[in-house]
């Protein structure tokens, strides 16, 4: 079929607009199917719960599924390379959290370099931990308890969701921090942890709050004190562990990273999605009902975070000797 003159040059105008249009139209078109949430830990985990929280919230706004994959190993080193060898088309994201920042330092050879290979994307949530027994345990205050460690050397024991998470760092700086002994005993995850613990089969362990909290409220474990600077809205009748231990502070973290390359685009429209669920009254209640803070940043303000967190959990990693198990 011969095209006439006219319609050639209309067909060389639109070919010219071309180059222009591919951002625009990706980002309108963005999401298109669903969307993995990776995480990099067992379900019921303060990390995973959150996640899934912020994930309907941007199902509800951007109209498509964003589906929680739990993939869980080596403190999450296993899903953060699974993401970072993913396409970078904004259809896998890491949940990042605290444990992408202490094992930069934990494991040495490590195949990505993850402040290099992972882009921030946006903030979630902070929580700080909780210090916690069995209600057997002899020790009712974080000064009884130290005392009782000191006057029986060797025969307390900390668990954690496993090791390098943040509640066996957080357990090796309140070692550091008090000069008392305590052994280790790494879990596959926080729900067996706990498990343990309101068996009487460990001693203490260093939680982040959302997964223990409700065991809090009901009786099943007794907080000595919350590793925030100050009282929690929370738990507003157990005080911090820094009126003993003073300059004893941690908390955990939660963000959204994504592979290396990924649009700027789509990360806008993501950082956009999630700070507009954060903003969202019942979602923000729910956050701090489960102990934590709503974290709304920008994509640079989230990964400056993550580069301070991971300077600051290099000095307790050298410091205390802690190995991957």
């Amino acid at each position: 079929m011969k095209l006439s003159r006219r319609k050639l040059l209309q067909l060389g105008a639109g070919a010219a607009a071309l180059p222009g249009m591919p951002r625009i139209a990706r980002a309108q078109a963005y999401p298109s199917r669903p969307v993995r949430l990776m995480v990099g830990f067992a379900p019921g985990q303060a990390i995973d719960i959150l996640a899934r929280l912020v994930g309907q919230a941007l199902s509800e706004r951007l109209g498509q599924q964003f589906v929680v994959e739990n993939r869980p190993g080596a403190g999450g080193n296993i899903v953060t390379e699974m993401v970072v060898r993913s396409a970078p088309d904004g259809y896998t994201f890491l949940v990042v959290g605290a444990n992408n920042a202490i094992n930069a330092s934990l494991y040495d050879n490590l195949s990505f370099n993850m402040l290099r290979d992972i882009v921030p994307v946006a903030g979630i949530y902070r929580v700080p931990q909780v210090m916690e027994v069995n209600p057997a345990f002899p020790a009712k205050t974080v000064a009884e308890f130290i005392a009782y460690a000191k006057g029986n050397p060797g025969k307390i024991n900390f668990a954690s969701a496993g090791s390098g998470s943040v509640a066996h760092v957080t357990g090796e700086y309140f070692k550091m921090m008090t000069g008392i002994q305590m052994q280790h005993i790494p879990f596959r995850g926080a729900p067996p942890a706990l498990t343990a613990l309101i068996g009487g089969q460990v001693d203490v362990m260093f939680d982040n709050m959302p997964s223990s909290i409700e065991h809090i409220k009901t009786g099943r474990l007794r907080p000595l004190g919350v590793c925030s600077p100050a009282r929690l809205p929370a738990l507003p009748d157990v005080p911090p562990v820094a009126d003993v231990v003073p300059g004893f502070e941690t908390s955990a973290f939660a963000g959204l990273g994504a592979p290396r390359g990924t649009p700027a685009d789509v990360i806008e429209v993501i950082n956009k999605g999630v700070n507009a669920g954060l903003a969202d009254p019942k979602v923000a209640q729910k956050i701090l009902d489960l102990g934590g803070t709503p974290m709304p940043l920008p994509a640079d303000g989230f990964g400056k975070l993550v580069a301070d967190e991971t300077e600051k959990w290099a000095k307790v990693v050298k410091f205390s000797g802690a190995k991957p198990g």
